[in-house]
């Protein structure tokens, strides 16, 4: 019972962590995209 109980914090844990990264990475993309639009609505203004 205590391997299935340390087995499902485990398995709980990875998925959280997983979770932060996907989010962590979706937010640096969507940096990324932002400052390509701002450069790209700078050079269209000159």
């Amino acid at each position: 019972m205590n391997r299935l109980i340390a087995l499902v914090l485990l398995s709980c844990t990875a998925w959280l962590t997983a979770c932060n990264t996907v989010a962590g990475a979706g937010q640096d993309i969507s940096n990324g995209g932002h400052a390509i639009t701002n450069s790209a609505e700078k050079a269209q203004s000159q």
